[in-house]
């Protein structure tokens, strides 16, 4: 008996995904390191497959390419977007920390990094500036004015301080006393009751595609969504979670389950997501379908390995407008 395709119940993302970031993940998926344009009549049939618009479509192509995150050109009436120069070296850094992260705790010599300030009313800009700042290097607060982390991250603090501007300002790193309330312990800085929580929503959501992937049920056009639509629900965990030392870790704790989920499906519906990424792509411009592809973990280890020198350093437009982004949600955190 033969199973059909059409009959697996793809899981729902948690939150419909913005079309810039859709196209973004595709490209960063099937398409880097390539110097071709794709046409965007392409581009706009690929993201037609999550049910995007072709005027939502364009309208993301024309903000990116405004941000310097696509490269256009333009030949007679045809328009076609590529990856910017030096994007890819970036692209292969960040899906590299998408694919290893939550494999396993970091080491911890038990000391905190520890930042103390006191920053003016009249300079309520700049507080607010550097919660955020210190929210995205996954500093929690302590006190108003007493944040802490168990990184070493005293490097970049120092020079977001400099940055800044903030002169009245202590960087420590610390060991807590025995004995110390449990209020007043580091430790209690960290609510991770809220991220395990959407640990397993993760892990409860895509588990069963695996079972759908055993039993044959995915398709070529499913495994695009899919895949996608994973690599963009997942993405948000290594930009919230403080990743915090195996002592610090709560029982149970959810996130090798939901990154073993990940990395599994990531990895299998990749060839079947590369037929249906080709299978549009050749319906408007069958000679650049041999150069898509798509990359598992291990490519993408191999990759990443072989960057060297090249890896990026912060400036690229990708990179600041990644950056732009986890300040604008750490702001949105503040309580």
């Amino acid at each position: 008996m033969t199973t059909d395709p059409s009959r697996a119940e793809l899981p729902r993302p948690q939150n419909g995904a913005e079309p810039q970031l859709l196209l973004t993940s595709l490209l960063g998926d099937f398409w880097y390191w390539r110097d071709e344009h794709i046409p965007a009549t392409a581009l706009v049939r690929l993201l037609a497959d999550f049910d995007v618009t072709s005027d939502g479509a364009r309208a993301a192509m024309r903000r990116l390419a405004a941000r310097g995150l696509l490269a256009v050109s333009r030949s007679g009436r045809t328009t076609a977007y590529g990856i910017p120069a030096r994007t890819s070296e970036v692209i292969i850094e960040r899906t590299h920390r998408m694919l290893t992260f939550g494999a396993s705790a970091p080491d911890w010599d038990g000391r905190w990094t520890v930042v103390a300030f006191s920053v003016p009313e009249q300079d309520r800009g700049v507080r607010t500036t550097l919660r955020s700042r210190l929210r995205v290097l996954h500093f929690a607060a302590l006190y108003d004015g007493v944040w802490v982390s168990p990184h070493d991250r005293t490097r970049e603090v120092l020079e977001m301080l400099d940055e800044l501007g903030v002169r009245t300002a202590t960087v420590l790193r610390s060991e807590e006393v025995p004995g110390v309330p449990e209020q007043g312990s580091p430790r209690s800085a960290f609510d991770l009751a809220p991220l395990a929580k959407e640990y397993r929503a993760f892990a409860e959501r895509y588990e069963p595609l695996l079972e759908s992937l055993d039993a044959g049920l995915i398709g070529p056009a499913q495994a695009l969504r899919a895949r996608t639509e994973l690599r963009v629900d997942w993405r948000q965990f290594p930009e919230t979670d403080p990743d915090l030392p195996a002592e610090l870790l709560p029982e149970g704790w959810d996130r090798p389950r939901a990154q073993r989920v990940f990395v599994q499906i990531y990895d299998r519906l990749g060839p079947l997501a590369e037929i249906r990424f080709r299978q549009i792509l050749g319906s408007v411009a069958p000679e650049l379908v041999d150069f898509a592809s798509h990359h598992d973990s291990a490519t993408v280890a191999r990759l990443f390995a072989s960057l060297g020198d090249r890896r990026a350093h912060g400036d690229t437009p990708f990179e600041q407008a990644a950056q732009a982004r986890r300040l604008a949600e750490a702001a949105r955190r503040r309580g």
